[in-house]
């Protein structure tokens, strides 16, 4: 069960040198959206994953993938492929925040999601103030919702939050 609240974050307030954090490279597309099944690259590992229905907390299973079933995959998928840097950066009470960088069509997006070990922990967190606007319950934010917009909507949601 995944359990992770989402935040927008302002590129003004981004961390000081985020390259002392451990990252990782993500490449993923949506086979299908509803549920969420989705292939991914991170770094040189590839990862199917199958989301269930929710917001603050859904069912989330991952599977190994080899590099040639994702490639075949990939060809299979519809709508634009996200890319994206994940940071993570320690937080308090063991927790880890998951910043994410977007790139190409995304470029400017900046969101940053912490995973939480129950629903109770995740209500009472308190994000740290470099933190935005909270995203949790916006669909709009899901990566398989922006695997499904076409270039207009990207470029109204990009310039929508520079305003």
């Amino acid at each position: 069960m995944e359990i992770e609240r989402k935040f927008l974050i302002d590129k003004n307030n981004l961390p000081v040198d985020l390259s002392q954090y451990p990252h990782s490279d993500l490449e993923q597309a949506y086979l299908i959206t509803n549920p969420v099944l989705r292939i991914r690259k991170k770094n040189n590992c590839y990862i199917l994953t199958y989301k269930g229905q929710g917001l603050m907390k859904r069912e989330e299973v991952e599977f190994p993938l080899p590099q040639e079933a994702y490639d075949k995959l990939l060809s299979k998928t519809e709508g634009n492929v996200i890319t994206k840097t994940r940071y993570k950066i320690p937080e308090k009470d063991n927790l880890t925040i998951e910043l994410d960088l977007f790139h190409g069509l995304f470029e400017g997006l900046y969101l940053a999601e912490v995973e939480f070990p129950d629903e109770d922990t995740a209500q009472c967190y308190l994000p740290p103030s470099w933190f935005g606007r909270e995203v949790t319950e916006e669909l709009t934010f899901h990566n398989s919702t922006l695997s499904a917009m076409d270039k207009a909507a990207i470029e109204s949601l990009i310039s929508s939050l520079s305003a």
